[in-house]
């Protein structure tokens, strides 16, 4: 790319940062620094605007970057990915939105203690919390380092590490000055652009293809190099034995890892009722489904006009295939339409990472101040100090997320999101679903199902060929690799719901049948929610 088109590019990118700042800027200057007001806006929003916040959310890097990008590789099993994103929303709809709406305040660990010994349950809840949150930062800050690394024609290291440490301190900056209701702002307007993006590039690859499907499918299997296994099952999942555990250990932790991750909880304690969290819920669904279904032409687009080879020579893990599907599609890198499509395409990218992190630093900031300061506090300490231990919290999580970042830079985003799936579909949801459901569920149960998926998860994969023993690793020099899958969940989720019960069968504490008849009443009817 010329100069003058990087600055193009740079400018973009700069208006939406310049905009995103001053709603920040402005919401800081109306805030009255409440906890109700900083980790949930005061409850003001609509279902609507609520929805397109979820959307916005919800749609990170991994969905935006990664998902075309593995279907452009590996085609049918890409795909698979678009089926798990989607289908864990019925899993939120149906299971979670109402009820956590009405039992908890800001947080996950709200809802577990409401009917436990707080301090444990909090802690225990609030650690969880935070590890789900840093990894799903990670795949942003990865995202991030691709696209500015591509839209400067670089590709060294120091180009990909400035990226992220400058991620992470506009993620700060909206944080622990803006609070939920900046951050929900910054979510609407990403999520506006990113749908108006996909659909003119949609649009525009099926009037390359004259709306033909099947000739856009059968010109992406051909330049893949693979033929007809490209649209079959078995590319990248179902080689052998492993690789099929594999794909449905990445499909149990996809489907039910939504339910478990903090960030979107926390967006269920904006709006004012139960049943306006399930109104926008109904909202995001309609939106996330739209936009999955262009990401899936996008990513066979990507396959049949860039081909995989550029794909892979600009970014092994396929990240960039998005913007240069939107590169290709206005005429190449020489035209002046090309490279404003790509800029266009590459701001909005930005604006996805930048509208998530912020999302997902303000759910984990709030565990730490919500759940692990409030419970170890002094008694008698102000509520105002919470709410500055959060804004602190934020600086340290995003320090940590950006140095992980750099660690991993080389891993698919999409990849990396369906790690921090499995770590809350193993540790979050079954404490989540336990504490809501079962009547005879103890404080010890509750810590035990905690830990009991939280550790196995993270264990695992520290032993798989994701940190060691494959030349794609983190560490691919070495190799204490012992678990043969990449994705822990087929193994990490069964062992949190079994902890989660052998705690309570052995637990020496008597159910208390009245809270629990309490938290059911308040789950199911709303009576006495926040």
């Amino acid at each position: 790319m010329t100069g003058n088109h990087q600055t193009l590019a740079l400018v973009l990118f700069s208006v939406f940062v310049a905009v995103t700042l001053g709603i920040t800027t402005w919401v800081s200057r109306n805030r009255h620094g409440s906890a109700e007001e900083f980790y949930a806006g005061g409850r003001l929003f609509s279902p609507m605007e609520n929805g397109f916040a979820v959307a916005g959310d919800y749609a990170s890097a991994a969905s935006f970057l990664g998902v075309p990008g593995l279907i452009a590789l590996f085609g049918y099993d890409g795909v698979l990915y678009v089926v798990g994103f989607f289908v864990a929303w019925l899993v939120v709809l149906f299971l979670v939105a109402e009820l956590v709406r009405n039992c908890g305040r800001f947080t996950l660990a709200d809802v577990v203690a409401a009917r436990m010994s707080a301090r444990p349950a909090r802690i225990a809840a609030g650690t969880s919390s935070v590890t789900v949150s840093v990894l799903y930062l990670v795949a942003q800050m990865v995202g991030a380092g691709s696209l500015v690394a591509l839209l400067l024609g670089r590709t060294g290291a120091g180009v990909q590490a400035w990226t992220v440490i400058g991620v992470g301190a506009l993620m700060v900056i909206y944080v622990s000055l803006g609070g939920m209701r900046a951050t929900t702002w910054i979510q609407i307007v990403k999520a506006v652009l990113m749908l108006g993006g996909t659909v003119v590039l949609t649009v525009l690859v099926l009037v390359r293809f004259h709306g033909d499907i099947d000739r856009l499918l059968l010109t992406a299997a051909e330049r893949s190099g693979h033929g007809g296994a490209f649209l079959v099952p078995g590319l990248k999942y179902g080689g052998d034995l492993t690789s099929r555990l594999d794909f449905i250990s990445l499909g149990l932790a996809l489907v039910l890892g939504t339910a478990g991750l903090p960030h979107i909880l926390s967006r269920f304690y904006t709006v004012p009722t139960a049943r306006a969290a399930r109104r926008s819920v109904i909202w995001s669904i309609g939106l996330i489904g739209g936009f999955y279904l262009m990401a899936i032409v996008l990513g066979f687009g990507a396959a049949a006009i860039v081909g995989p080879d550029a794909l892979r020579g600009s970014n092994a893990a396929g990240n960039t295939a998005v913007p240069l599907l939107a590169l290709d599609l206005g005429g190449g890198a020489d035209s002046t339409a090309g490279t404003v499509l790509f800029a266009v395409v590459a701001a909005v990218a930005f604006a996805t990472i930048l509208a998530v992190v912020a999302g997902i630093t303000l759910a984990s900031s709030a565990s730490v101040a919500h759940d692990l300061y409030a419970s170890l506090r002094r008694r008698g300490a102000r509520q105002r100090s919470e709410v500055a231990v959060a804004r602190v919290a934020a600086v340290g999580i995003g320090l940590v997320a950006i140095a992980l970042g750099l660690l991993a830079r080389n891993l698919n985003v999409a990849f990396l999101v369906g790690l921090a799936f499995a770590v809350a579909a193993s540790a979050n949801l079954p404490v989540l679903l336990y504490s809501l459901f079962w009547r005879g569920f103890t404080t010890r149960g509750a810590v035990w199902a905690v830990y009991g998926g939280l550790i196995p998860a993270l264990g695992l994969v520290v032993l798989s060929p994701v940190v060691s023993g494959s030349p794609d690793a983190l560490f691919p020099g070495v190799d204490f690799q012992l678990f043969p899958l990449e994705n822990p969940g087929i193994v990490s989720v069964p062992l949190g719901f079994l902890a989660g019960w052998l705690g309570t069968v052995t637990s020496p504490e008597a159910p208390d049948e009245a809270r629990y008849a309490e938290t059911e009443v308040r789950s199911l009817t709303g009576a006495g929610a926040v």
